[in-house]
């Protein structure tokens, strides 16, 4: 048995405490706050390019980077899944995301299904980090886009679409969390609009002395959505990784 020496011992036990306790002893490097920890991606997309698209270790994955005009280095992600096998076999666009504004991080995601039809989207339209968009598709067509306007990670606009025509927009102007006017279009046009005056979830009146200006915000949304959900974009060039 090796038996360490009293000066030996009063050096050895500071330095075994720092390592114990992991403080630094006089290092600078803070600890890690967890809250910081990349793993909880739901209020927003990540600082930096975290892949929001699933395809991690999955075999029937690929994943194609490419670039559009006007940008350096990636910034287009597509991940493709494998269905069926020998003569069925077929590969499928199942997520897209996009770096719109080319800063290095993915502000726009969609996922499509199995028949490549698009699903969901989340974006990030004012480029703070935040998700403020929410679109939801049946059979490829839009029915359903949640907007966040005050920034709180909540919506608080619902507009609703049938056969891909805006029929209805419910908002919430005092952020309660419930819908208080409700505009209702014909033909893509707006028809009439229900105030909910004193915030008890009926309609009190029916307005119109207000339509061309809702119809305005209406517009100038319509012209943010499009330009933060762009139609596939064409590459400037693309390489292809298939994860294993």
């Amino acid at each position: 048995m090796r038996t360490m020496h009293a000066p030996s011992m009063n050096r050895a036990i500071p330095a075994l405490l720092c390592a114990i306790l992991a403080s630094g002893c006089g290092s600078k490097t803070p600890a890690k706050d967890p809250s910081a920890a990349d793993g909880d991606r739901s209020h927003g997309f990540s600082s930096d390019d975290k892949a929001r698209c699933e395809f991690g270790d999955n075999m029937d994955r690929e994943v194609v980077e490419s670039t559009t005009s006007g940008s350096n280095i990636p910034n287009i992600r597509r991940v493709y899944q494998a269905f069926g096998t020998g003569e069925d076999a077929r590969r499928v666009l199942i997520c897209r995301e996009i770096d719109t504004n080319l800063d290095g991080v993915k502000d726009v995601m969609r996922t499509y299904s199995d028949k490549g039809e698009a699903q969901r989207e989340e974006a990030d339209t004012n480029y703070d980090g935040r998700v403020d968009s929410w679109i939801t598709f049946a059979n490829g067509r839009i029915v359903k886009h949640e907007i966040d306007r005050n920034g709180d990670g909540k919506p608080d606009q619902w507009k609703y679409y049938v056969q891909g025509k805006l029929s209805r927009i419910q908002r919430d102007t005092n952020f309660d969390g419930n819908p208080d006017v409700w505009e209702i279009y014909v033909r893509g046009q707006l028809d009439r609009i229900g105030v909910d005056v004193d915030f008890d979830g009926r309609v009190d009146r029916w307005d119109r002395d207000e339509m061309s200006r809702l119809a305005s915000e209406t517009k100038k949304d319509d012209s943010k959505s499009e330009r933060s959900s762009p139609q596939e974009p064409t590459d400037k060039d693309a390489s292809s990784t298939q994860h294993e």
